[in-house]
């Protein structure tokens, strides 16, 4: 039979205990650090604690503590936090395994512009939206839906008002300008509506530019295979002005692979090119993403495009704008 807790006298400087339960801080049976008071007390995750402890019953906690030497109780407190700890590290590494294999997650993200009068125009409001790695997704919508804002953000040039930006692991919304900018250059690779190249370079030297803002060294080998991947290998050293519409816009594409991206960006990139060429833009564009395992979302007007792609997303049905209000509001 368990004898009575009987109170110690305390050595100044030292906290008196309690000989029958000595629990750290010398709080008596009717006081173990078992107990848990309020709403939390009958939680599934403290049951599951209590079950783990085979010498301290739901039942009695609280109540009365049998004669164990002072190890075992600390072995049994020390495994009730090693239980807690274990599983916060579980449920943190579950989300780090399932954001490590996608190449872009979108949370909660919010944006809105302001007039001049004061009022805001409410663009963005999406919960979630996640691409694997090595997808590839069309993103479809009416004019003016917010396709290029959705770009901006995802690329960093924009930022939102809230949410989270993750690409390939990192949380860029979170950044400095500066930072997203390398970011952006090392990760994301982007081809525009209106190529956007150099007119006074020539088409390699256009893409070797293209690997210096990241930082990295200059491949020349690499860039030049680009262009002849893109069917460009007679045309190097020719500037913008001399190339076609469509020669143009595969210097684009070749420059926004030149640095390994793991996400390529693309608006509308066969809106400005002939019937002719728009296949062999889209085929360059998608199998030169699936040869380096880089994800792709293409935002096209075009049907026919979209119809090649296994996943299509209309923004309109996860964009729901009106969220940048209520978080006004609230």
């Amino acid at each position: 039979m368990p004898r009575p807790a009987t109170r110690r006298g305390a050595k100044k400087g030292h906290a008196a205990t309690w000989s029958g339960c000595p629990y750290p801080g010398g709080s008596p049976c009717g006081e173990s650090p078992f107990r848990q008071k309020g709403p939390t007390e009958r939680s599934p995750f403290r049951q599951k604690v209590v079950a783990g402890l085979p010498h301290i019953s739901d039942g009695n906690l609280g109540q009365e503590c049998p004669r164990y030497t002072n190890r075992q109780i600390a072995i049994q407190i020390f495994d009730s936090f090693r239980v807690q700890f274990a599983t916060r590290v579980f449920f943190k590494l579950q989300l780090i395994a399932r954001e490590g294999c996608m190449s872009l997650l979108l949370e909660r993200i919010r944006k809105s512009y302001r007039e001049p009068g004061g009022t805001r125009i409410p663009v963005l409001g999406i919960e979630r939206f996640a691409m694997n790695q090595g997808e590839q997704v069309a993103l479809i919508g009416a004019s003016g839906g917010g396709k290029t804002t959705l770009l901006n953000i995802i690329s960093g040039i924009l930022t939102p008002d809230s949410g989270r930006v993750v690409v390939d692991g990192s949380d860029i919304a979170a950044r400095q300008e500066v930072v997203r900018d390398r970011f952006r250059a090392a990760k994301i690779g982007i081809v525009f509506q209106t190529f956007n190249l150099l007119p006074a370079f020539s088409a390699l030297e256009n893409v070797l530019l293209g690997m210096s803002f990241s930082g990295r060294s200059v491949d020349k080998v690499f860039a030049k295979q680009l262009l002849e991947r893109v069917g460009l290998g007679h045309r190097l050293h020719h500037s913008p002005q001399k190339l076609s519409v469509g020669e143009q816009q595969r210097v684009a594409v070749a420059r926004s692979l030149a640095n390994k991206p793991v996400l390529l960006l693309a608006d509308e990139p066969t809106a400005n090119v002939d019937l002719a060429n728009q296949q062999l833009i889209l085929d360059l564009i998608r199998d030169t993403c699936r040869d380096h395992n880089v994800t792709l979302l293409m935002v096209t007007h075009s049907a026919d495009v979209a119809g090649t792609f296994a996943r299509v997303e209309n923004l309109k049905d996860f964009n729901r704008p009106e969220l940048c209000l209520q978080g006004k509001s609230a």
